[in-house]
Order: C-alpha cells, then sequence, then structure tokens
C-alpha cells in the first residue's frame, strides 16, 4: 500500500482545523437561540414557533422510515406467500 503524499495530508489537515475554528462560534449560536426561544416561548411568540418547528423536523425523519419499513413488509409478506 502506498503512503498517502504530502499534499493530501497537508489537506487534510487544514480542512479538519477549519472545521474545528468554523465549529466554535457555531456552537455559541445555538446558545443564543436557546437564549432567545426561552424567553419568547412563554410569550407565545418566537419559541412557540420555534418549538413546532424542531417537533416537525424530528417527525418527519420517522415518518418516511415507518413508510418505507411498512413498504418493505408489504414486500416481504407478499413474496412470502407466494
Amino acid at each position: 500500500m502506498k503512503a498517502p503524499s504530502s499534499f493530501k495530508l497537508a489537506s487534510a489537515l487544514f480542512v479538519a482545523v477549519v472545521l474545528i475554528v468554523w465549529a466554535n462560534p457555531a456552537d455559541a449560536q445555538c446558545v443564543m437561540c436557546k437564549a432567545v426561544a426561552e424567553d419568547s416561548a412563554e410569550d407565545g411568540g418566537l419559541g412557540a414557533g420555534l418549538n413546532k418547528g424542531i417537533l416537525y423536523l424530528m417527525a418527519v425523519p420517522y415518518v418516511l422510515l415507518s413508510a418505507l419499513f411498512f413498504v418493505i413488509y408489504k414486500k416481504w409478506k407478499a413474496d412470502s406467500a407466494s
């Protein structure tokens, strides 16, 4: 097996450093959003809508996976009945 070239190693290291540096400000934004959502959720403003949006985004993968498993089950059941 060939050893990776120094250019590939340097570029992978550069990408890793950029992602690590970029993650720190992104984490800070989540705390700010949480604070705004908690403050306005009591009033029924932005926080209530944000909570509904989170529930919607959380439910979509479960619905899609359930539909996929239902289709697979029906196909499996039809193949085993033949």
